[in-house]
């Protein structure tokens, strides 16, 4: 009976974990360049159950107990499950639709690869592509990170600049004269060594990884909006509360068999 509890109260946990995790999805669905997460779940190790009682032979077994004896050829009944936990969070990393804003400082990356960001805590990675010019004329994100080149410096464009462009190969030219190549860039292993850090920013899992050269293109007056769908995350939120619903009312079910267990058939035998 305890065992039912603790089953029931895990997939109550793991509905909780999931729900937060559809709530930032929702949060975050006018973030620029947001990848929605999703909460992969798992099973414990089931246990398996046998037939008690089965007559297994004459020899007395160490498991025998006044007439009680598993044996040890027990007739397999299957198997009950021990509950779930959030194995992990994984990130959806397909392309989010492409918004024209019109801004020549609002870039996009159609494809695969990141925007190259300095920040204090080293480099970072962002599909965010929402850039400003600072009082000292460098590329800089909402937050004033520096927007690094393909060799890891700071971009400048000067500010007497009359025409500003941004090739889909990430040159920039102002004033039809190359002033930097856009750092575009993916690692071994795609979007999968990715992790979030907030922010709209990346890290690299494994600080050994060298970034290469990306194939994706960059498109001006363009930005990559999230790719949450709100409607399946509103349907997957339903789906969440009920699930959770269930757990909850088996919870309440078997509380009320221990409770009749203890006070009732307990104080009667």
């Amino acid at each position: 009976m305890w065992r039912g509890l603790y089953t029931a109260a895990t997939g109550m946990i793991t509905e909780t974990r999931r729900t937060d995790t559809i709530a930032n999805n929702l949060a975050n669905a006018n973030t620029t360049g947001y990848k929605r997460d999703d909460a992969v779940t798992m099973d414990f190790e089931p246990m398996l159950l046998r037939r008690i009682n089965d007559k297994t032979g004459t020899q007395q077994e160490v498991t025998s107990f006044k007439g009680f004896s598993l044996g040890t050829n027990a007739s397999v009944v299957g198997e009950l499950g021990l509950g779930a936990q959030v194995a992990d969070i994984a990130t959806d990393h397909t392309q989010g639709s492409l918004q024209t804003t019109g801004n020549q400082l609002d870039f996009a990356v159609e494809g695969e690869g990141y925007f190259r960001i300095a920040t204090q805590r080293g480099e970072r990675y962002t599909r965010d592509g929402n850039f400003y010019r600072d009082a000292r004329s460098r590329l800089v994100t909402v937050n004033g990170e520096n927007v690094l080149d393909n060799r890891g410096r700071n971009i400048i464009i000067p500010p007497e600049a009359a025409e500003f462009s941004v090739s889909p190969e990430g040159r920039i030219t102002a004033d039809g004269v190359l002033v930097a190549q856009l750092g575009l860039v993916t690692f071994p292993g795609g979007d999968e060594v990715m992790v979030k850090e907030g922010n709209s920013l990346y890290r690299v899992a494994d600080p050994q990884l060298q970034p290469q050269q990306a194939t994706g293109s960059v498109q001006q007056g363009v930005l990559e909006r999230s790719n949450t769908e709100v409607v399946s995350e509103m349907v997957n939120l339903i789906a969440n509360y009920r699930a959770y619903e269930a757990s909850s009312k088996a919870v309440v079910t078997q509380d009320g068999m221990l409770d009749k267990a203890v006070n009732e058939v307990g104080r009667n035998s």
